[in-house]
């Protein structure tokens, strides 16, 4: 069978959708291969999204136009906003997800895109073609039932699958999730293009039913009273009912039983040899790194609204599966529980991310992109987010049109793939907040004031979305204005303030500076004044949003000011490109090591370059010498 696309994604999962969906929207004709179609976006491990870091990433591919945010909206069983006791640049959304209609409705709203076209099967090798430079041209895929499917470009968003093997004590099985078998021929395949490729490791908890716990005996952990939500656009509501997390904890009874285990644990013995994630490690892992500790925290988290099964966070584990079951029935609240199946630790083939370029291409094959695990992350969002910028930027290399790169000032998405493609990793990559060296400019409120502009020049957010971005930039800056023309008067404002532990007005102050108070907030000033009371009422919908935009922007002026300058002062080396001829290995001033990384490397600019680990200030004054600088 010989059929044509623009682009085939090889993966549907959460970079495989955000690619398709992506590409389909701004006009290419796209095909997603995935070896089964009942399983698309599967949330293989936890079913929540979102988090310190990985929030901010779901609310940036909402505002490029994505569809994680929306997705993760209409499932939530919860909301919470994690770290509001800090500052703004650390206010992190969080959401616990239905895991059914998670999947189900990433299905349905890939099928509602006309230009998104579905094969079950599996993708065994790339066809490519040489050009007369010697470089080689994607121009189609090779399935496992034998078709040929040709396209101009692919994007393998495999996941955990390639050359997967599962772990569960000293059984061993083919496969990259539970149920499902492993993917092989790819790797193979680009190994002998001339790729590097290497080995990793994520697990995954058992999971219990719900009706066998004891909740009397768990500590509670309900979502906002006031839940927000992911999305910008108005076709989500925050959720109306919600369900409750719960906490327990291991004991050095639970540790013991777990340690019997070890002679068997497939990390212990050596069986597998891939990196696991530090920030995600397995219970074993924990008791054993972290021995002085006589617990660790345990969240009990519900799967959906009509199932009982429930998700055991922080017990990840490959041990045999009676010890996992004895240990577990040793926490509170678990003496008769019931385990649906047992956890498990999955390794797999990725790519070291050096191998890619800012637009996720390949440098060695045209047209080819990597998304997701296979660039050596973990998580859905980091994933997610990847997906999305490369079938974004694989339609515009096809249309000619120039790529879509986001800078470390701009988005967490452009920490993320500068981290990869410019240090690497040798161990699953998760983004944190304290990544980003411009968090107080990239908070999660924000994203969509940062990124909606780039996505609608680029054809991918509508104008909807666009005409309400605008408006609330505009309601944010009338509010601003008020604040600063309107002033409090001493015998109103202070019955108000005093009480909330500030020092009472001897005069009138203008009420931009009375909100700069730590004591006071919006709330408990607007309604001192008729103008902005009477202003805010105009906003509308976006009358919470402009609230809190006009609030940060007031309290946290200085700051934002200040790294805004730090930004650009830095962005000026971002300016001085590299050429891709720079002869590097002939650059003797040049430290052997910084030879060695800027030749394997290749990096666009000077900001890049100082970013390699190992390069030096003095590696970048050299060469800023020799660029005439």
């Amino acid at each position: 069978m010989m059929e044509g696309y623009d682009i085939v994604v090889v993966g549907g999962g959460h970079a495989g959708c955000e690619a398709a969906a992506a590409a389909a929207n701004m006009g290419s004709s796209v095909l997603l291969v995935t070896m089964n179609m009942g399983v698309i976006a599967q949330m293989s491990c936890n079913p929540a999204m979102g988090g310190v870091g990985k929030g901010q990433i779901v609310r940036e591919i909402d505002a490029l136009g994505g569809y994680s945010g929306i997705i993760s909206d209409i499932s939530t069983v919860q909301f919470r906003m994690l770290n509001r006791s800090k500052g703004p640049a650390m206010w992190s959304p969080r959401t616990q997800n239905d895991r059914e209609l998670f999947a189900h409705s990433w299905r349905k709203q890939l099928e509602e895109i006309p230009n998104v076209h579905f094969r079950q099967d599996t993708v065994i090798g790339l066809i490519t073609e040489t050009d007369s430079a010697g470089k080689a041209h994607v121009t189609g895929v090779q399935t496992g039932i034998g078709s040929t499917i040709h396209c101009r470009a692919v994007v393998l968003t495999n996941g955990t699958f390639l050359g997967a093997v599962m772990h569960i004590g000293e059984k061993q099985f083919g496969g990259g999730r539970s149920g499902e078998k492993a993917a092989y021929g790819i790797t193979e395949q680009l190994a002998g293009l001339g790729f590097e490729s290497g080995r990793m490791k994520t697990g995954t908890p058992p999971r219990v039913d719900g009706r066998s716990i004891d909740y009397s005996k768990l500590q509670e952990q309900p979502g906002d009273e006031q839940p927000a939500k992911f999305s910008f656009s108005e076709h989500t509501r925050p959720a109306t009912k919600q369900l409750s997390c719960w906490i327990t904890y291991t004991s050095p009874e639970v540790h013991d039983i777990l340690r019997t285990g070890f002679d068997s644990s497939p990390m212990f013995s050596g069986r597998i040899q891939g990196i696991g994630p530090r920030y995600c490690p397995s219970i074993e892992d924990k008791i054993d790194r972290f021995a002085d500790k006589d617990s660790h925290q345990i969240f009990v988290e519900p799967e959906g609204w009509n199932t009982v099964e429930t998700y055991i966070n922080g017990f990840s584990t490959s041990l045999p599966e009676e010890v996992q079951t004895a240990a577990l029935r040793k926490l509170p609240g678990f003496s008769e529980a019931h385990i649906f199946r047992p956890g498990y630790a999955v390794e797999y083939d990725y790519f070291p991310p050096t191998q890619v370029q800012h637009t996720l291409e390949t440098k060695l094959v045209d047209g080819l992109y990597f998304a997701g695990q296979i660039n050596g992350t973990t998580g859905y969002e980091e994933a997610a987010c990847q997906g999305l910028m490369a079938g974004i930027n694989a339609h515009l290399k096809l249309s000619n049109n120039a790529p879509l790169i986001l800078r470390r000032d701009e988005a967490y998405i452009g920490v993320l793939i500068d981290d990869l493609i410019t240090k690497g990793t040798e161990e699953p990559y998760r983004m944190f907040t304290s990544r980003a060296e411009y968090r107080i400019l990239l908070r999660q409120d924000n994203a969509d004031l940062r990124l909606t502009p780039l996505s609608h020049s680029i054809g991918l957010a509508d104008d909807a979305r666009m005409r309400r971005t605008e408006l609330k930039a505009a309601h944010t800056t009338e509010l601003l204005s008020a604040l600063k023309a309107e002033s409090a008067d001493p015998e109103t404002a202070n019955p108000v303030i005093v009480p909330r532990g500030t020092d009472p007005l001897k005069q009138k102050v203008k009420f931009h500076n009375l909100l700069l108070r730590p004591q006071l907030n919006f709330a408990d000033i607007e309604p001192l004044s008729p103008v902005l009371t009477s202003l805010t009422q105009t906003f509308g919908a976006l009358r919470d949003e402009v609230v809190e935009q006009t609030e940060i922007k007031a309290k946290y002026e200085g700051y934002i000011e200040k790294e805004r300058n730090m930004a650009d002062r830095l962005s000026r080396l971002e300016d001085v490109p590299l050429g891709t001829d720079m002869p590097y290995s002939k650059l003797t001033s040049l430290s052997m090591e910084a030879r060695q990384k800027l030749e394997k490397i290749r990096p666009n600019t000077l900001g890049q370059a100082s970013r390699i680990s190992g390069i030096s200030p003095a590696d970048i004054s050299v060469l800023m010498v020799y660029l005439g600088r």
